[in-house]
């Protein structure tokens, strides 16, 4: 028995297909699952996947499983998905790909938010993945570099950079970190390390850099951020910091400004690599994709309270300006 289930997970997935009329997603992604980031996302996904005719509860059962930011829960429920052999594995974030990509190197994963993929060692290449992972990627390194430049135009004065992040959920951090250093100096800016792992912690960083008034701040795009932009935000406000933040949540909390990948539309978008993989495609043959949304807001209550006055140019360049 056990010699034949070996067999049947080599099985082609076309001809695995004709025994069954309904398919099989598991999902693991950043998010709790009952917050608007969660909600957003799985709404594109789904409108993706109905889109090529892929309905959940009839085409297609999905097993949804939501990280926060506890990496973890993450490896247990990676666990637990790879468990339930489905026909195709999706990754919300690079805590997800991450957990995954330990747990089978066999079946196809399509993965959407993650960064420097090439660099994390998940696929070989861009442009030929190689291996049973490809997707969507949030190209980080110049969104990081304009934000860093946001800094000169909205706070002249903020000199250091508090760059946030928890190493747990960021594991990617590092690279960012170093790109980040590199365009700094041209930037006019300097960049410190600011690794947290709860909110006694990111009050400790932000006490500290609120000590010379010339500090700034900038969360990466981190699940453990978006858990925690409530205390993220309180204290940007209360040591008055400008923070450049990575989330459509962060920025409607009270994030000064941001610079973002339009994140559901990578969700909805890979809809398009899952249908081609349960349709007898390899993810190896699929490239790697770049963001092509992008979006720019600014929090303008959060500049008054702040007293930061916001450059005509950025607003009208805005995609949607909070007031």
């Amino acid at each position: 028995m056990t010699a034949l289930g070996g067999a049947a997970s080599a099985w082609p997935l076309a001809v695995r297909a004709q025994q069954s009329s309904v398919h099989h997603l598991g999902f693991l992604s950043a998010g709790t699952g009952s917050d608007a980031f969660s909600k957003d996302n799985a709404a594109a996904l789904l409108q993706g996947l109905e889109a090529f005719g892929w309905k959940e509860g009839v085409t297609l059962k999905i097993d949804w499983r939501w990280l926060g930011d506890d990496a973890a829960l993450a490896e247990r429920q990676a666990a637990e998905l790879v468990a339930l052999r489905p026909d195709v594995l999706f990754a919300g974030g690079n805590s997800a790909l991450d957990k995954l990509a330990q747990q089978t190197k066999t079946i196809p994963l399509v993965f959407a938010l993650v960064s420097d993929p090439v660099g994390m060692g998940y696929v070989k290449s861009l442009s030929h993945p190689g291996g049973n992972a490809t997707g969507f990627t949030s190209y980080d390194p110049p969104n990081y570099t304009r934000q860093l430049q946001m800094f000169t135009e909205i706070a002249p004065q903020a000199k250091t950079i508090a760059i946030l992040y928890n190493p747990d959920t960021a594991p990617y951090a590092g690279r960012m970190l170093r790109a980040m250093e590199e365009a700094a100096t041209s930037i006019g800016v300097t960049v410190r390390d600011a690794p947290c792992h709860d909110d006694t912690e990111i009050g400790a960083a932000m006490a500290v850099l609120s000590q010379d008034g010339s500090g700034g701040l900038l969360a990466l795009g981190d699940p453990f951020n978006q858990v925690h932009r409530g205390t993220i935000i309180t204290l940007a406000l209360k040591y008055k910091i400008p923070t450049v933040v990575n989330t459509r949540q962060m920025i409607e909390s009270g994030g000064l400004m941001s610079y973002i990948v339009d994140i559901p539309d990578l969700y909805r978008r890979s809809a398009s690599y899952i249908d081609r993989i349960l349709k007898g495609e390899m993810p190896s043959a699929l490239p790697v994709q770049n963001p092509i949304k992008f979006e720019l807001i600014v929090n303008l209550k959060t500049a008054k309270a702040l007293s930061v006055t916001i450059a005509p140019h950025l607003l009208n360049n805005a995609d949607e300006v909070i007031e």
